[in-house]
C-alpha cells in the first residue's frame, strides 16, 4: 500500500475526512517553504501537495499565480525543489505530492524527473496538463519507482473520459469542485455533491475535492460524499502576508490545526 493510500485509510479508519494543504515551493525562499511544510506536520494534516512554479499555469487562479511569479523571480529551481525536499527526509513528513506542469516534467527528462522525486521524498504527482498520449510513459516510470500519479476530473470531465481516468488514476481522485481556476469562494456548487455522489458508484478510490475550498461550512457541506478537502490559495496568501518565515509557518499552522479539526468531526464517503 502506497503512503497516500494508507493516509486515507487511516483518516476512514477514525471516521474523518483528510486534510491536504496546498503550498507553493519557494514562494518566497525555499527556508520558509521547509518551515511551512514542518508547521503542517506538526498540525497533523494528512497529506501535503506542494506546487512546482511554472510561468503558464492551467488552472491556477491569481493567489497561486501570484506565488509562481515570486518565486520564479527569485530563481526557484526544480534542483532546489528537490534538495529541499530531501532536507526533510528525517523529519517524518506526512506524504507529499508534487503539483507539476508536464512541461517541467518533460524539459527535465521524464524518467530522470520521477527518479528524482523519488529520491527527493514524495510519495506522488498530481500533473494537470498531462497529455494522454503521455500518460502511459509517467505512469510506468511512476509504478517503478513507488510513486503514485493522481488524476484530476472536473465537473466538464465527459463520461468516456471519467472512465479513462478512474482507470489510471492511484491514491486518489482529485476532484476540481468548479469549472475554472482555483481561488477562494463563498460556496461550492450543488452539482459538485451529485458528481461525487456518481464517482463514488464507480470507483473505490477516495474522493479529495479542491479549488475553492477555505472554511468549514463549506468542508461541513461535503460530508459523506468526499474523503479529503485540499486548500490552497487560503493557504498562500496567508504565507504572501506574513514578514518572515517564522510568521508564515505560525499562520499556516494555526490555520490548519483549524481546518484539521474541522475534518475530524465530518466523516468520509468511503467505509472503515
Amino acid at each position: 500500500m502506497s503512503p497516500i493510500s494508507e493516509a486515507f485509510q487511516t483518516a476512514a479508519r477514525e471516521s474523518r475526512m483528510a486534510f491536504m494543504p496546498f503550498v507553493t515551493a519557494g514562494d518566497p525562499d525555499l527556508v520558509t517553504t521547509a518551515a511551512v511544510l514542518r508547521s503542517l506536520r506538526d498540525a497533523q494534516v494528512d497529506l501535503i501537495e506542494l506546487g512546482f512554479p511554472y510561468s503558464d499555469p492551467i488552472a491556477d487562479g491569481p493567489v497561486i499565480q501570484a506565488s509562481y511569479t515570486r518565486a520564479l523571480n527569485n530563481g526557484i529551481t526544480v534542483d532546489a525543489i528537490f534538495r529541499m525536499m530531501e532536507s526533510l527526509k528525517s523529519d517524518e513528513m506526512p506524504p507529499v505530492l508534487a503539483m507539476v506542469s508536464f512541461a517541467i516534467i518533460f524539459r527535465h527528462g521524464t524518467a530522470l524527473f520521477v527518479e528524482h522525486a523519488a529520491r527527493a521524498g514524495f510519495s506522488g504527482l498530481i500533473i494537470p496538463d498531462l497529455p494522454s498520449d503521455e500518460a502511459q510513459d509517467v505512469v510506468k516510470a511512476a509504478q517503478q519507482h513507488g510513486l503514485d500519479v493522481v488524476q484530476l476530473i472536473a465537473p466538464t470531465t465527459t463520461a468516456a473520459r471519467t472512465k479513462d481516468i478512474l482507470a489510471a488514476s492511484t491514491g486518489f481522485l482529485y476532484c476540481i469542485s468548479v469549472a475554472g481556476t482555483t481561488g477562494v469562494r463563498q460556496e461550492l456548487p450543488r452539482e459538485l455533491i451529485e458528481q461525487l455522489k456518481s464517482l463514488r458508484s464507480q470507483s473505490k478510490l477516495p474522493l479529495a475535492v479542491g479549488f475553492g475550498i477555505s472554511s468549514p461550512e463549506q468542508v461541513a457541506s461535503l460530508e459523506g460524499v468526499a474523503d479529503g478537502i485540499i486548500v490552497g490559495s487560503a493557504i498562500v496568501r496567508r504565507m504572501a502576508d506574513a514578514r518572515n518565515s517564522a510568521e508564515a509557518a505560525r499562520n499556516v499552522g494555526d490555520f490548519a490545526k483549524d481546518m484539521r479539526t474541522t475534518t475530524a468531526k465530518t466523516k468520509p464517503s468511503l467505509g472503515t
